[in-house]
């Protein structure tokens, strides 16, 4: 008779696992799909009278998510992604000060909780500078856009000309500390005078473009990230590498042989050592071959040839590289945190004659740089065309020589009489050859 466990035994495992489940160190709760969490990395020095509002992105006015501290300024966030390839989540603890007492038999759990997103909202440090320039863009035109003169306004006259939908600006404006540093950073892109107990802002594109210079200057002064410092640094400033071929040289010897005999002597051409690329020197080899002749010949053969070396094509120097790591985060800041009408003259003033910085020098490389990639494509191109010409001059040979053998075959066959056609169709697996009876027995 086949044993059965008992329920007894049932009962007391089930009681086992669920003492089990009770003393876990975290207490999941269940999660929502219909509204999943956002995961954001805040600084540890923002306090906690901080709140994250909604202002008006600088660069295209939509309303963008922004931490804001009246002790420690103001914070953007930046989101990083994970490939959708490498699936991840987040165990997320709750604080300490949230922790729960069991009412049972005293003792106190953990909370936590599983973010199904990996992705992050990191807080990183903004210039509330850009919010204010928006505000006077929108407020004073540009210097040359018009006639009409440009005017000493209040902060709040400017901030009044920023979009108010889904924005938060007039709250954080109340707090004392955060007017305070609004109207600090914007004292360094304005001029400034003083109408009683209030400041009053003009926007000066000078000052304007001296803060953006100072940091660029500094980001470009730390490590950029490795994807622009490769992409946006290095590969404008590479220069083409061609491959180049040293031609060796034939010294030319007059006079008469080793017999003494005149009118014999091994002409040749002059002592040359010339470099060239790769598709130059075997057009020169090839042509002075043919003209030189069988002593020269011999004599080049007998020489050895030296190895292919690289040519030495132009480096950027260290003030170049500079310079264009300097452009490269001025273009960022302005592609991130300014207007593109803003952006567009800021440009137009670091070429002009009165810039507080000269990208000359970094001009004239790239162009020199651009100038030879087009030589070496143009080099490039030229050698595959040959190169293909060749080829298809073989291809064309091989299919007319295959259809000189078949216009052969065919007439060869044409030539036939019908008996002897007859006969080939004729089964002789089982028939002796006419040579068996002629054997010597």
């Amino acid at each position: 008779m086949p044993r059965t466990r008992s329920t007894k035994t049932d009962a007391k495992d089930s009681g086992e696992t669920a003492k089990t489940a009770s003393s876990s160190k975290y207490v999941l709760a269940s999660n929502n799909n219909d509204s999943l969490p956002n995961l954001f990395i805040l600084p540890k020095n923002a306090t906690s009278n901080a709140r994250i509002v909604s202002l008006p992105n600088p660069r295209h006015g939509r309303p963008a998510r922004y931490l804001v501290c009246p002790e420690t300024g103001m914070y953007e966030f930046r989101k990083t992604t994970v490939p959708n390839s490498n699936p991840r989540s987040w165990l997320i603890e709750t604080h300490e000060s949230s922790i729960e007492s069991n009412s049972k038999d005293g003792a106190s759990e953990r909370k936590a909780r599983v973010i199904m997103v990996p992705d992050m909202h990191i807080a990183t440090p903004f210039d509330p500078v850009f919010v204010a320039l928006a505000a006077m863009a929108n407020s004073q035109p540009l210097e040359g856009s018009e006639d009409r003169k440009r005017l000493y306004l209040s902060s709040e006259d400017h901030f009044d000309k920023l979009p108010e939908e889904s924005s938060h600006l007039l709250e954080i404006l109340r707090w004392e500390k955060t007017r305070s540093l609004f109207e600090r950073r914007m004292a360094e892109i304005c001029d400034t005078v003083e109408a009683g107990d209030e400041s009053m802002f003009r926007l000066n594109e000078k000052k304007l473009l001296a803060v953006l210079l100072d940091k660029a200057n500094t980001m470009a002064a730390g490590n950029l990230p490795p994807s622009m410092e490769e992409k946006f640094v290095k590969a404008p400033l590479q220069a083409p590498i061609i491959l180049q071929r040293q031609v060796p040289a034939v010294k030319e010897n007059h006079g008469s042989s080793a017999e003494g005999e005149p009118g014999i002597s091994t002409p040749s051409i002059e002592s040359v050592d010339c470099k060239s690329t790769a598709v130059i020197a075997d057009s020169a080899a090839s042509s002075s071959t043919s003209q030189q002749s069988t002593a020269a010949t011999s004599l080049a053969e007998s020489e050895s040839l030296t190895p292919n070396t690289m040519a030495s094509t132009v480096e950027a120097s260290s003030d170049i590289t500079k310079l264009q790591r300097i452009r490269v985060a001025f273009d960022f800041i302005c592609s991130n945190y300014v207007s593109p009408t803003i952006a567009e003259h800021l440009r137009a003033q670091l070429v002009a004659d009165l810039s507080p910085i000269d990208f000359t020098p970094l001009d004239k490389y790239i162009a020199k740089v651009s100038e030879l990639r087009a030589e070496a494509f143009a080099t490039r191109s030229m050698s595959d065309f040959s190169r293909k010409r060749g080829i298809d001059e073989e291809e064309i040979e091989a299919r007319l020589e295959k259809r000189r053998k078949m216009d052969e075959e065919k007439k060869r066959k044409a030539n036939e009489s019908r008996g002897v056609r007859d006969l080939k169709k004729v089964n002789t697996s089982g028939m002796k050859k006419l040579s068996e009876f002629f054997k010597a027995k």
